[in-house]
């Protein structure tokens, strides 16, 4: 952070900047460079911007440009191209082997962003000697035998026309185009650029690999930038990115300066963060030369193709494309190239008036404009000296490409003539004169290896596809250098791309210290889910928490998954827990509390009955059916027991046995209760002589009471055995994070309805029991039966509520509890008072004590003798 501020303090100093020059006049006469030879190839080079010319129409052709003061401005790196165009033809000049007797030579013109500069050049080239004369050439006997030219699609859509009506074969070095394809519009246009079919592949296999979504585009309003828009928003969209904006740059020079004031605002306050730029050098010029604050420009920059972002001056905040990505071509080193470059200086070219010119501009040569006789400044320099905005070493995929056409021109001379000499005749020399349009037929099917061992061909049909490599533009304000690094190779053959990507090298800008953030909605991460906003990119989104039961357990999820039933969410929501296994076990505290209580519970329901068998014989225990008494109490006890069943890991055997057991037993007591109940009232109520109700005493009606009303218990359960028994089952709902192990009812109605039968019976016994509380109580247990009725009764219906309420191991508990309390509330209020009396009260269990007792009492004692006395030794004594 503080370097940047450095740096922009250091800019915003008096005199940080270059010194700018006022730009000299273009006086040069066309063309600028010529290169003598017995054949000859037309070559335009964009080596300068000039100043377009406001003068349009027939007053075009009444002005010369060289007659007038022009500005121009240097294009410093493209001078390399110059340099390849004249290694290439002395290296073709040396061969013995190519062109044998034969020179080549070239006429060099300057090529314009103006479609009437163009065709003025065009024309100039055409008729010669600086004039401008239709259908005239004043080269005399010089001998052109191609053009290579068309940097840009939209130059070659320019020259094309004109030079076909001369047949003139025109080689464009520019990037491939498919729209020059069509033989019927250019027929003889060749094109030797590899494609870049697949570099639209390459860029979004970049943007993917940095997890970038939100993508600005820029590329020139032209046939060729609209097909790489509709490539990229095609491959965009397979990838899940969006774009943001999408500007479109005129080619025409004119209108660079119109636009300037609109376009490179918009883009600068544009929230994207990352921009790719398709497009050559020289259409994007308003790009290279535009001025912007340093603070605006917090963009990564993804360049394609041909456009040379070092050629923009440094000292115009050159820090503004700093961290930018370009692909380039790969291109193969040509043999001796380097040393070639090293060795140029105007002194070896003395009549090279454009060498002269380039020098004194890349070197800055003071005074040198005003005074073009004075010596050549730094005579000895060389040109690796030159920063690389200036001049590049290696070569560029232009200079290659034009390497490449004069060769392939070359190679289309030398098999004219092979063909023509083996169908001359010895001395007929006038059959071995070569004419432009007769270079097609050799032109279209030319193959041959240059000295870098590459093979090339003319034909565009089978032109291979580019590779590239991708470098990382870094540069210094604060000590003026600029230094592209080869951060990755991008090999992309057919159809297949393939990205070694070394990113520790990639110097982004000066404010970030990691890979930038080039997305429209920060990610969402795992627990999360992506929410599309509406009237919104697909790439801006909201991100939402998966709802309950669901997870995400990747970033920028578009939907939550569930997860299965033996898993549950942990509390991130990024991932599935195995559920944990559980059941009422008697390992556990609760288990082993409720089963500890069951056995002491049911240990002194049997020591209960141990103490009737002892005293069974005392007025107490016979007053009350002792036979009653006892099936009460062994029912009580299996009652305490049965509840055994609930505890530990349910099984088939032991769903079936829970409920049956349960409710047969407890329909065995409160029958029991039931029947005691109604011999105490009819004992108590028919005492007089000759009642038929005196049959209803004995003691096989009351066992005859429990045994039907148990007997339709039965066959309650029975059939609910028989049609939908219960079962054991994996509760997966009940308790989170748990696999609860229960045992499933089968069929409701069935529990339902044996529990009904239950309560119907207490019920019953309930109401009975309290309408004979008022009898004499000395040996009436009604009272007694009517406390332990509203015990039972309030403690089932309290589970019935709670059951439905409960889930899980819960559900068992409450059951387990509810068997529990009831059959400790029948045991305590039924026979714990009657023990009290046997074991502490032995005085008030005789028959004295109760003849003692009220006349009321006494009375009604003795007339229910003859009643009570069947339960005993046939009469009371």
């Amino acid at each position: 952070m503080l370097s940047c501020l450095l740096i922009a303090l250091l800019l915003l100093l008096p005199g940080s900047r270059h010194r700018t020059e006022k730009a000299p006049c273009f006086h040069q006469l066309n063309p600028i460079v010529s290169h003598d030879g017995d054949l000859k190839i037309g070559v335009f080079l964009s080596l300068f911007s000039v100043e377009v010319n406001q003068v349009i129409g027939a007053e075009l052709f009444t002005n010369p440009p060289n007659k007038a003061c022009k500005p121009y401005q240097w294009l410093l790196k493209n001078y390399q191209q110059a340099l390849a165009l004249t290694f290439a033809v002395e290296e073709i000049n040396r061969n013995p082997n190519l062109l044998p007797n034969l020179t080549l030579g070239f006429h060099l013109y300057n090529a314009y962003h103006s479609d009437a500069r163009t065709l003025e050049s065009s024309l100039r080239w055409l008729s010669g000697q600086g004039q401008l004369i239709p259908n005239y050439s004043c080269w005399g006997q010089d001998k052109t035998v191609a053009v290579i030219g068309g940097g840009t699609s939209a130059l070659s859509v320019q020259m094309g026309p004109l030079l076909e009506l001369y047949r003139y074969p025109q080689i464009s070095y520019g990037p491939f185009d498919f729209s020059l394809r069509d033989k019927v519009q250019f027929p003889s246009l060749y094109q030797l650029a590899p494609k870049d079919s697949s570099l639209h592949k390459g860029v979004v296999l970049l943007i993917v690999y940095f997890e970038w979504n939100w993508i600005g585009l820029i590329a020139t309003d032209d046939m060729r930038g609209e097909e790489f828009l509709w490539e990229m928003r095609e491959e965009m969209g397979k990838n899940r990115v969006c774009v943001s904006f999408t500007e479109k740059i005129p080619v025409s020079e004119r209108r660079h300066t119109e636009s300037q004031e609109t376009f490179m605002p918009r883009i600068l306050i544009s929230s994207t963060m990352v921009i790719v730029i398709h497009g050559d050098t020289d259409s994007l010029m308003i790009l290279r030369y535009s001025d912007a604050p340093i603070f605006l420009t917090q963009k990564v920059w993804i360049a394609t193709s041909q456009w040379d972002i070092t050629m923009r001056p440094l000292y115009r905040f050159g820090q503004n494309f700093h961290g930018a990505l370009t692909f380039s071509y790969l291109v193969s080193e040509i043999p001796g190239f380097k040393a070639f470059l090293k060795t140029v200086t105007p002194s070896k070219y003395l009549d090279d008036i454009l060498l002269k010119g380039f020098w004194v501009s890349a070197f800055r040569c003071p005074d040198q404009a005003e005074n073009p006789e004075q010596d050549i400044c730094f005579p000895n320099a060389s040109l690796e000296t030159l920063p690389l905005c200036s001049f590049d070493m290696n070569m560029s995929g232009l200079s290659y490409t034009i390497y490449n056409a004069i060769y392939a021109v070359a190679w289309a001379l030398h098999e004219m003539l092979r063909k023509k000499l083996e169908k001359s005749s010895v001395g007929d020399e006038k059959y071995l004169i070569l004419h432009s349009w007769q270079l097609h037929s050799s032109l279209k099917n030319t193959k041959f290896l240059h000295s870098a061992g590459d093979p090339s061909v003319v034909n565009e049909n089978r032109s291979s596809k580019g590779s590239y490599t991708i470098m990382n533009y870094v540069s210094s304000e604060l000590f003026w250098t600029i230094v592209l690094l080869i951060v990755a190779k991008s090999i992309i053959v057919d159809h297949s791309t393939m990205l070694l990507l070394l990113c520790t090298m990639i110097s982004w800008f000066c404010l970030f210290y990691s890979v930038p953030c080039g997305v429209c909605s920060d990610s969402c991460g795992p627990g999360f889910r992506k929410t599309p906003l509406e009237g919104k990119a697909a790439c801006c989104f909201d991100c939402t928490p998966c709802p309950e039961q669901e997870i995400s357990s990747q970033m920028n999820a578009e939907r939550c998954t569930k997860c299965s039933e033996v898993e549950y969410p942990n509390k991130q929501r990024d991932h599935c827990l195995s559920k944990v296994v559980t059941f009422l076990n008697m390992k556990e505290p609760l288990g082993k509390m409720l089963a500890l209580m069951a056995v002491s519970f049911s240990l002194l329901t049997a020591l209960v009955l141990g103490v009737f068998v002892k005293f069974r014989d005392t007025p107490i225990v016979k007053a009350n059916n002792r036979t009653l008494s006892y099936t009460l109490l062994v029912s009580l006890i299996f009652c305490f027991l049965c509840s055994l069943l609930f505890i530990g890991q349910p099984t088939t055997a032991t769903c079936l046995l829970q409920q049956t057991v349960f409710a047969v037993v407890f329909t065995v007591a409160v029958s029991s209760i039931l029947a005691k109940t109604m011999i105490v009232v009819l004992a108590f109520r028919g005492v007089r002589p000759g009642s038929r109700i005196r049959t209803f005493l004995r003691p096989r009606v009351s066992n005859y009471v429990v045994l039907l009303c148990s007997g339709i218990q039965v066959i309650f359960c029975g059939t609910w055995l028989g049609t939908s028994p219960p079962f054991p089952e994996a509760d997966t709902h009940s308790e989170y994070g748990y696999i609860i192990i229960r045992c499933n009812e089968g069929s409701v109605l069935a529990f339902y309805c044996v529990l009904g039968y239950m309560a119907l019976l207490a019920l019953g016994s309930f109401t009975v029991a309290f309408l004979a509380r008022n009898l004499p109580d000395t040996f009436n247990e009604t009272k007694l039966i009517t406390l332990s009725m509203l015990v039972f009764c309030s403690v089932w219906t309290t589970f019935l509520l709670t059951y439905q309420s409960t889930k899980g191991k819960a559900m068992v508990t409450v059951e387990i509890f509810s068997i529990l309390v009831s059959s400790v509330g029948l045991l305590g209020c039924i026979f714990i008072p009657k023990c009290y009396v046997i074991l502490l009260k032995a005085e008030r269990n005789t028959l004295e004590q109760v003849k003692n007792k009220g006349d009321s009492g006494g009375k009604i004692l003795c007339e229910a003798r003859p009643y009570t006395s069947s339960f005993g030794n046939n009469r009371l004594k």
